[in-house]
């Protein structure tokens, strides 16, 4: 396995890193394959593969046999068709705009969530004289994107609506997934076993990360994992069999003795209650640690790593600095130049996410782009 950078500048004057384990990442997508076969296994690679990087994350798993992609932008599909060249691809948020054409040129299938979607879609296939693929989403319960009740009901009564069309998967997403407990979820799945029925022998796709470890009952033809597949955890009680690919490091820019009874940060959040060491790391808001994990006074907030030692960000998150307490760190362990780990090593997605008061989806879609980005490349 090698390092790949892709960049000319030295690591020396690198204030963070992001490292991406492209080999970890095909490793989870072919676990969770395993996991749900026989129905087939996409990857959702939306919001630059969910911050880690869509052009090598793409070109990794489609080297790896992955055929299904699932996109959310015109532009995000560019980059997809580019990189996994004969590959199914999907774009979940439809006809945004004008991209009916530039779907059309890329041959990327619009997932037609509304009646406008399928009017459009029907529209172009007609006048270029040829259907067009598509994929249909159904509500059943997330009210979000999704055609309601009633639209399902016309369409399955009407097909003319959808002449030229054709339909290649019907699709809905849960609202609840995460927890196994929920009722809503079965309640979806009936919804959606009833209302797919009415498109006879169109493949069909319910669960994504959290979903598909509901069991069996959920994984229909296809399902479309995202954040398990970059090592995300994001059912509450069963674990996805899937393993962290992505390390975030920052560099310590300095080590300084606060007194007792001084404050560190902006604001004045956080008083020094004893002698204190305080290090200041090269990573703020700006580069995607948010502001929430700040600890005020006298309450837990975000930690990092440092020599293998926890140590509490203290003070206000800052947009290029976090200040750490180290004063319970061997004598040391923290030194300017080296660097902490903001997560890996144990300190995971979903722990930053909970100390932020967030998740961890939000925790990697939010990582800035002033940390050089490290590929361990998935070839040996």
């Amino acid at each position: 396995m090698t390092v790949n950078t892709r960049m000319p500048e030295s690591l020396a004057s690198a204030t963070g890193t992001i490292t991406v384990d492209l080999a970890q990442i095909v490793a989870n997508w072919r676990a969770l394959a395993a996991t749900v076969a026989p129905a087939r296994c996409a990857a959702v690679v939306k919001a630059d593969a969910y911050g880690l990087g869509a052009e090598r994350v793409i070109a990794a798993l489609a080297r790896a046999d992955c055929n299904t992609f699932f996109i959310a932008t015109p532009e995000e599909a560019e980059v997809a068709r580019k990189f996994a060249p004969k590959a199914d691809i999907y774009a979940l948020d439809g006809l945004v705009g004008n991209s009916a054409p530039a779907f059309d040129r890329l041959l990327v299938k619009p997932v037609l969530s509304t009646l406008d979607d399928v009017v459009a879609w029907s529209a172009l296939s007609r006048a270029r004289g040829g259907d067009l693929p598509a994929a249909l989403h159904i509500d059943t319960g997330l009210n979000r994107l999704g055609l309601p009740l009633r639209d399902v009901r016309r369409l399955a009564d009407e097909p003319s609506m959808m002449k030229g069309v054709t339909l290649e998967l019907v699709m809905s997403h849960l609202a609840s997934a995460d927890n196994p407990r929920d009722p809503k979820n079965r309640d979806q799945l009936l919804a959606f076993e009833t209302l797919s029925a009415l498109f006879s022998g169109i493949p069909r796709s319910l669960a994504a990360s959290d979903g598909l470890m509901l069991g069996p009952a959920y994984h229909f033809d296809l399902v479309r994992p995202g954040y398990a597949l970059y090592g995300g955890q994001a059912s509450q009680s069963t674990p996805t069999p899937v393993k962290p690919a992505v390390t975030v490091a920052a560099r310590i820019l300095a080590v300084a003795d606060v007194l007792r009874g001084e404050t560190v940060g902006y604001s004045a959040t956080w008083r020094a209650h004893r002698p204190s060491r305080i290090a200041t790391i090269a990573a703020g808001y700006a580069d995607g640690v948010p502001r929430s994990a700040s600890a005020p006074d006298g309450k837990p907030g975000g930690q990092v790593l440092i020599s293998g030692h926890l140590a509490p960000i203290v003070g206000r998150v800052s947009m290029d600095l976090i200040t750490v307490d180290v004063t319970d760190l061997p004598e040391g362990a923290a030194r300017p130049g080296e660097f902490a780990k903001l997560i890996g090593d144990g300190l995971t997605i979903e722990d930053a996410g909970f100390a932020a008061g967030t998740i961890g989806y939000e925790i990697l879609t939010r990582l800035g782009h002033r940390f050089t980005r490290l590929y361990l490349d998935d070839n040996p």
